[in-house]
Formats: structure tokens, C-alpha cells, sequence
């Protein structure tokens, strides 16, 4: 645990570390004011077809009425919140409870548009919570003053390293997690499926064209294999 903090103290020294974390903040806030906007002024996130998973969801979705708009504001006072340093930490706690249910979501219907972005915006977020690890755990124990420390310029490797390898594995992994996948068209569908292939242009066809349940098209191509 010494050994933790004594690194988590070396990083908020270091200037790299910091301007890190400033490229999450605002990466972060781009991915959520533009989805907000377009929530609050009332008009549907993309242009999927309703027989699409993420589309039926996203249709259902824009037919709620002030709990859309309600959505949408939440996004953006996260991201405003997010940009400003005062207001950073409450930007991120608002933040990931939206992000980890889009994260889910992504996974749960394998819609291609957020299979990893959404991964590594949560991971993102979860980065912000520990840099403001000394503001956040006066939730939890006593307010300690802590001494102001020099900055270092030193540049961290090894942690930039680390955040390579996370963003590849969640990219690989969620890319070849699944051995089907709706994919956003069934022309796209169709891609993945290899020769004399039945059970897959059939799961395509379930999808883009009957407009069956994700569950139902999944498990009827499991059951054709």
C-alpha cells in the first residue's frame, strides 16, 4: 500500500502525468457534449435501422420524452464539469455511471459503434477518479493537509507504456470477443460470413430484415451450429 501511494504522490508530481490527465478530461468531454446536444434539442442519436439491436433501443430510447432530454443535459453538464479543474472530480463521479451503462449496452447488443471506445472512455474515467484520489477520499477519512512538492519532468514510461498495451488489449479483445456480430448493415453482416455459411446469413437475415430480438436471432444461430 506504501508503495501505491508513494507512486501515486511521484505521479501528481510529475507534468506528463498531469498533461495526461488534462487529454482525458477533454477527450472525454468531446465524446459526451456532441451525444448530449443532440439529446437535448430532441432529435435521434444515429441513423441505425430499428430492426438493429442498439436501433430498437436508440428508437425506444428517443420516444421517451423528458427522460431523452434529461439524458442529454446529464452528459453535457458532465462533460462542462469535467473541463473545469474546480470541478473535475464531480464531473467524473457523474460521468461514469453513464459511461459504464453505455459500456454494458455496447456489449450486451455488440453494436460496432462503442465496442471499445466505450471500454476505454470507462477506463478513462476511472483514471480521473485516481488522480483525484486525495479529493475523493475525504468521503471516506479525516481532511490531512498534504505539503505542496515540486514538479518533475521526468517522463513516465513505463506508465505510458501500460496505456498503450490497455488501449490495444480492449481493442483486440472487443474486436475478436465475439465470433458473431450484427454489425450496423446487414451488407456488414454479411462480411463475416464465410462460404455456404447458413447459420450466419441467417442471423443476418434475423436481424436486418425480420427484425427479431438480438437474443432470439443469437440463440437460433447457436442452435443452427
Amino acid at each position: 500500500m506504501k508503495q501505491l501511494l508513494q507512486y501515486y504522490h511521484n505521479a501528481k508530481r510529475n507534468l506528463w502525468f498531469g498533461y495526461f490527465t488534462i487529454f482525458c478530461r477533454v477527450a472525454l468531454a468531446a465524446g459526451f457534449i456532441p451525444s448530449g446536444y443532440v439529446k437535448i434539442i430532441g432529435e435521434r442519436f444515429t441513423s441505425l435501422s430499428v430492426n438493429h439491436p442498439m436501433g430498437q433501443y436508440l428508437e425506444a430510447l428517443h420516444h421517451t420524452g423528458y427522460y431523452y432530454t434529461f439524458i442529454g443535459i446529464a452528459q453535457v453538464l458532465a462533460a462542462i464539469l469535467l473541463l473545469i479543474p474546480r470541478t473535475a472530480l464531480l464531473g467524473a463521479l457523474l460521468y461514469l455511471p453513464i459511461i459504464l451503462n453505455i459500456t454494458i449496452l455496447s456489449h450486451a447488443v455488440r453494436f460496432d459503434g462503442s465496442l471499445f471506445t466505450a471500454p476505454l472512455m470507462t477506463i478513462a474515467v476511472f483514471y480521473l477518479l485516481c488522480w483525484d484520489y486525495e479529493r475523493l477520499k475525504v468521503l471516506f477519512f479525516p481532511l490531512q493537509n498534504t505539503p505542496r512538492e515540486k514538479k518533475t519532468r521526468s517522463f513516465p514510461w513505463g506508465f505510458f507504456a501500460s496505456v498503450f498495451a490497455v488501449i490495444v488489449i480492449v481493442i483486440f479483445g472487443s474486436v475478436n470477443m465475439y465470433g458473431i456480430m450484427p454489425r450496423n448493415t446487414q451488407k456488414g453482416c454479411l462480411r463475416q460470413c464465410s462460404e455456404n455459411s447458413g447459420p450466419c446469413e441467417n442471423f443476418c437475415e434475423c436481424i436486418h430484415v425480420k427484425g427479431k430480438p438480438f437474443n432470439s436471432c443469437i440463440q437460433s444461430y447457436e442452435n443452427e451450429w
